[in-house]
């Protein structure tokens, strides 16, 4: 069952009884630090095995996105014998990552102080939509956390409707949280040899990952806005268009802006009244915006964003999915890895840590449905030998 490598979680065992993405992607990172991730499905498999298209050889991309590195075994939680294999395997985790509906793993004695009493050592992450109050019996689908949350009200222009976000960004944030906070409770287990419950929920991970924009209503007092593209507090920081597509310009300060000014040749734009600090440049920034777009027309987004780097200037053009790969190849980051040995070889995106000491590794491909079940079984089954003997 142990990992290949000497990655920082070697040794560490999980048990991931989630689903879907927010769990799955806090194990996949565990699991790619070293940690042995054993998947437990239902014998129908993960939701998203069957999120198509796209699709990789008749298997979901959206499936192979977050689960490489894992094992898979498929129990039935309400066959018996199945029950007896997930107690096991809980009794004997390290870390157990769950994402139920709150009270849904009651009935099967998996919550957290049924595993406590026979794991007492045991890390068990929870993750709900909206907490296991008031909140626990609403449905916990990201774009439900989009909407409640406050973030589709600030994604649009002005004029059009709020609008969700490209990806289900408050799943990837709350399973970033969930691997962060796995990390803290390990670190914490180290220290005194107790484990603990950690609780996560979207709704909390969304409104802390909004950051300024929660913060402008909490500490401010102010309701954010839509801006389209517009920054509330930075001008210039949106899209231009070009002579040939469109541009990021991004000057956070005076002297960005007047290194801009320098390299666009209109430097007595620097100068000017209207334009002269951060405050007057959005006061006015109907009138900067049209002395911008005029000299932003001479070139190409392309060249604008080869010339003006060279300058140190922050810029970037706006690109499709492939484009942002092809960037991260030619600037040397390596963001496709191969998953798997063999004949199974995925191509995923590379894990976003980089350790000196501790490499992640990525020997397992994403599991097939119940592809570990006799590897998990005969470990299990190992394991109680051993506690017997």
């Amino acid at each position: 069952m142990g990992r290949p490598g000497s990655g920082p979680l070697s040794g560490v065992i999980v048990a991931d009884f989630s689903r879907v993405l927010a769990g799955p992607y806090c194990t996949m990172l565990l699991a790619d630090m070293g940690a042995t991730v054993i998947k437990v499905e239902s014998p129908q498999g993960d939701d998203t095995r069957g999120w198509i298209p796209p699709v990789r050889d008749d298997e979901a991309t959206f499936y192979l996105s977050v689960n490489r590195n894992k094992h898979s075994i498929a129990l039935d939680l309400n066959d018996p014998a199945d029950l007896d294999v997930a107690h096991e395997l809980a009794a004997r985790a390290d870390v157990l990552v769950e994402n139920f509906k709150p009270g849904g793993l009651d009935r099967f004695f998996l919550d957290y102080d049924s595993v406590v009493r026979r794991n007492p050592e045991v890390i068990y992450a929870s993750i709900t939509g909206f907490g296991t109050g008031a909140g626990a019996g609403l449905p916990g689908y990201d774009l439900l956390v989009q909407a409640v949350s406050g973030m589709m009200s600030l994604t649009g222009g002005q004029d059009t409707e709020p609008y969700r976000a490209g990806l289900a960004m408050f799943d990837v944030i709350t399973g970033l949280h969930a691997g962060m906070g796995v990390l803290g409770a390990l670190h914490h287990k180290d220290l005194t040899g107790s484990g603990q419950r950690v609780e996560l929920n979207l709704l909390s991970s969304a409104l802390s990952g909004m950051v300024n924009q929660s913060a402008a209503y909490v500490t401010g007092g102010v309701i954010p806005t839509r801006m389209g593209n517009e920054h509330p507090s930075l001008y210039p920081y949106e899209p231009m268009p070009t002579g040939d597509g469109m541009l990021i310009i991004a000057a956070g300060n005076n002297p960005q802006f007047s290194k801009l000014c320098t390299a666009l040749d209109i430097p007595e734009a620097a100068t000017d009244a209207r334009f002269c600090s951060p405050q007057h440049r959005n006061s006015n920034r109907a009138a900067l915006r049209e002395i911008l777009q005029r000299e932003l027309a001479r070139r190409s987004a392309a060249e604008w964003f080869e010339f003006l780097s060279e300058l140190g200037l922050p810029c970037a053009p706006i690109q499709d999915v492939k484009g942002g790969i092809e960037l991260a190849e030619k600037l040397g980051l390596e963001p496709v890895v191969l998953a798997g040995t063999g004949d199974r070889r995925i191509p995923t995106v590379r894990h976003p840590v980089k350790f000196s000491q501790t490499p992640v590794t990525y020997d397992l491909a994403p599991p097939r449905l119940n592809e570990s079940s006799d590897l998990v079984r005969s470990w299990l089954a190992t394991r109680e030998a051993q506690l017997v003997d």
